[in-house]
């Protein structure tokens, strides 16, 4: 059996002034990055939950944490909280499982170079994997936190209606955001150790203006930054198809989901374009 022999031609050229040659080889390198991003996959989500007592439960225990938390806190009086449209400890444990998966999508693109960092400056392989392997195990500890969304369901009686079907198309837009941010942040992650936590107190002010443990504010200079943030009305109306079927802010959530499409495929060009001089900084 003859082996087909590929050859690679570097030239100081830059790529972005051939955008279709440059679209044609990130359609391929896509495509020829699946086999290579499923055993990532199996290979990160069996080390993450071999490496953890308690497993699948750490999907669990943040929100419900979170949710005890303020709701003890409304309850005594010392946050005023406002109504919401679910019963509020489910309003916090679901709104928590959608911020906790937008924050996964963040982090996994940074978390993915970082890890991949001798790998990446020894072999030359489509460095798409990485990303839809973090992409896929997104999606998967979302769907051990179905689990949790299930039981809120059963427990508190939320009625189901046929918008739960449009919900995962919400979500996929939410996560598609979150890659987007980081797709942006991965070659300074690479080349920064400390930029994963910066990151993190990054998210950790995210939250709070974000409405995961209070409901979207009507009005006020806070109510204008909770609006103008981007996740918001993707969270809402994930968390609205799924429970009431009412769609309180249809304009805001295209807009995000444009943002987030037309940013993903920038995002993804500048990740292209900027990690050749990333691996050569990294290898010399």
């Amino acid at each position: 059996m003859m082996l087909k022999k590929t050859r690679v031609v570097y030239s100081p050229e830059s790529r972005i002034r051939h955008p279709l040659q440059l679209f044609r080889e990130m359609w391929h390198d896509l495509l020829a990055s699946r086999e290579l991003a499923w055993r990532l996959l199996v290979r990160d989500i069996s080390a993450q939950y071999r490496q953890s007592l308690l497993g699948i439960f750490w999907a669990f225990i943040p929100p419900v944490i979170t949710a005890a938390g303020f709701t003890l806190a409304k309850s005594s009086g010392i946050v005023n909280i406002g109504n919401t449209e679910l019963p509020y400890a489910a309003y916090v444990m679901f709104s928590m499982t959608l911020w906790q998966t937008f924050v996964e999508a963040l982090n996994g693109p940074v978390q993915a170079v970082t890890s991949a960092k001798s790998m990446l400056a020894r072999i030359n392989f489509p460095r798409e994997a990485l990303i839809i392997s973090k992409l896929g195990e997104v999606f998967f500890n979302f769907g051990i936190k179905l689990i949790l969304i299930l039981g809120l369901f059963i427990w508190y009686k939320i009625p189901v209606t046929l918008s739960v079907i449009l919900a995962p198309v919400a979500l996929i837009h939410l996560v598609l955001l979150g890659t987007l941010i980081g797709l942006l942040f991965a070659p300074l992650g690479i080349l920064y150790q400390d930029f994963s936590k910066g990151l993190t107190l990054f998210t950790g002010f995210w939250l709070f203006i974000t409405p995961v443990v209070y409901p979207v504010p009507s009005n006020g200079p806070f109510g204008s930054i909770v609006k103008l943030n981007p996740v918001t009305p993707l969270l809402v109306t994930t968390r609205e198809l799924a429970t009431t079927g009412v769609i309180s802010n249809p304009q805001g959530f295209w807009i995000a989901s444009l943002i987030a499409i037309l940013g993903l495929l920038l995002a993804w060009i500048i990740y292209r374009l900027a990690m050749p001089f990333v691996i050569e900084r990294i290898s010399s």
